[in-house]
């Protein structure tokens, strides 16, 4: 060394007396977490050793002024000086019937009278991998997701799932890498209180003439959700709860059929629920219901050319669009929430868009019937209602009590609200009192406009909110009807 150094003595001061890790899946890395270890002396010290006390055995790894490994001699820290510490760890839960157990270990400093240690505790939770299998030469199976206009196959990393894996239980949390595939004419059932986790550009494909049928149930816990099924991405850490695009889409192929979702959450996703339909708008593509779509990076739920049969559904922020009825189709909406208030960036889509026509246009199909009934259609932009007209085609629309954000005057007669052939009884940019609409909690404060406002008739056919209470007397409109204390 250049310079003198003492030995430390003991009086070093931490950060943190405990880092904790956050849970995470068996064998996914964590994140890296920091801890800072301070010279409060007036003399430049020496740290004779930093180390791992489980040494080679440890499933953790540091990373000391810039250096990785697990064993550090000689650490020199001037005075009234700083060190960063990070820590990261991988583990697997061996060969164990636990679903979960605590990792721990601890960094020591220096030793014997004079050794200090801050405490590393990490919980690891089991899980069940699902992935494509890997070539002789390294590669991921692949399997087409989509054909282009052109004819040309769309090829993602992914799989067809087994026999024995449509049948997903909540015993343990499902993982999922790359796109995992429901064969023709099988049907991938949910059981309640199942949590499939996603990794990035991962999700589920069901092809022609296959069904997807989440069979989830009203939950006595709303943060809990204990007993809805939940699709989020693969990482578990607090930093992690609510970065939208962490996963990729659940794509219902066109051809697929009798998908029925009932209480379902799907949260940071690029496309929450892609539906392709087809011309023959013939069967219900999707029934969706009792369920809630939001923090998606692109679209929460797309639908082309389909036929959904929606109640109590949520839709809060996404990229874009919330809810994106595209190509024409058929689509009824009884007490759905569709909200939009993007809180990272810039947003050009509504909250609600409907068109009868392809993007770039050229191609068009009938919108036979787009219903909303006792909804709620808001947001943080000025406008949360896009309607676009291909005239070759049918485009009918109608918005039965419901409470709309339009806000700029409009010549075009789409947007006529006066016209009780496609709006009646319409509240027009009354605030709905949302609890709190930035953290997609959509439940009505006592004040808001939307108390008593949906036709009771309607009301009687949904007569439960999407929290179990009765809706039957006053109703709200929307997919929550009463107060909840958030």
């Amino acid at each position: 060394m250049d310079f003198d150094y003492t030995k430390s003595n003991g009086s070093l001061e931490f950060s943190k007396d405990t880092v904790f890790l956050d849970t995470i899946f068996r064998n996914i890395g964590s994140s890296t977490y920091t801890l800072k270890v301070y010279n409060r002396s007036s003399t430049d010290i020496s740290i004779p050793t930093i180390q791992l006390k489980n040494g080679d055995n440890s499933k953790y790894r540091l990373n000391v002024d810039g250096e990785s490994g697990q064993i550090f001699s000689d650490i020199p820290l001037y005075a009234q000086d700083s060190l960063y510490i990070f820590v990261e760890t991988t583990a697997d839960i061996g060969n164990t019937d636990a679903k979960e157990f605590l990792h721990t270990d601890a960094i020591q400093f220096d030793k014997e009278n004079h050794l200090q240690e801050v405490q590393l505790v990490t919980l690891i939770k089991d899980a069940i991998f699902l992935y494509p299998a890997r070539s002789l030469n390294g590669e991921r199976e692949k399997i087409v997701l989509d054909i282009k206009e052109s004819g040309e196959e769309i090829k993602v990393e992914g799989f067809e799932l087994g026999p024995d894996q449509l049948n997903f239980t909540k015993d343990k949390p499902y993982v999922i890498y790359g796109y995992a595939a429901v064969p023709e004419g099988k049907t991938l059932s949910m059981e309640a209180g199942t949590r499939v986790h996603f990794h990035k550009d991962s999700g589920i494909l069901i092809k022609e003439n296959a069904s997807l049928h989440i069979n989830g149930e009203l939950s006595e816990d709303r943060d809990l959700l204990e007993n809805e099924v939940v699709f989020e991405g693969d990482r578990l850490e607090p930093n992690y709860s609510d970065i939208p695009g962490q996963w990729g889409s659940i794509w219902l192929s066109k051809g697929s059929v009798n998908n029925k979702i009932h209480y379902l959450t799907i949260k940071n996703a690029t496309v929450g629920i892609l539906v392709q339909g087809d011309n023959n708008l013939e069967e219900t593509t999707l029934s969706l219901k009792n369920s809630q779509i939001y923090n998606s990076e692109n679209v929460n739920l797309w639908a082309k050319t389909a036929i959904i049969r929606s109640e109590n559904l949520v839709l809060g922020a996404a990229g874009n669009i919330s809810l994106f009825c595209n190509l024409g189709g058929d689509y009824s909406f009884i007490h759905a929430t569709i909200a939009n208030y993007w809180k990272y960036g810039f947003r050009s889509g509504a909250a609600l868009h409907l068109d009868n026509s392809t993007l770039s246009g050229g191609i068009s199909n009938s919108l036979t019937r787009a219903d909303f009934k006792n909804c709620i259609i808001y947001g943080s932009n000025p406008n949360e209602l896009t309607l676009i007209k291909d005239e070759d085609s049918v485009f009918n629309f109608y918005f039965e009590n419901c409470l709309l954000k339009f806000k700029n005057n409009s010549e075009n007669e789409l947007y006529n609200f006066g016209n009780t052939f496609n709006y009646e009884d319409v509240l027009l940019n009354l605030d709905p009192e949302f609890t709190s609409p930035i953290q997609n909690n959509f439940i009505i404060k006592e004040n808001s406009s939307a108390i008593g406002a949906g036709n009771l008739a309607t009301a009687q056919l949904v007569p439960l909110d999407i929290l179990g209470a009765d809706r039957t007397k006053n109703p709200t409109l929307g997919a929550y009807e009463v107060l909840f204390t958030p």
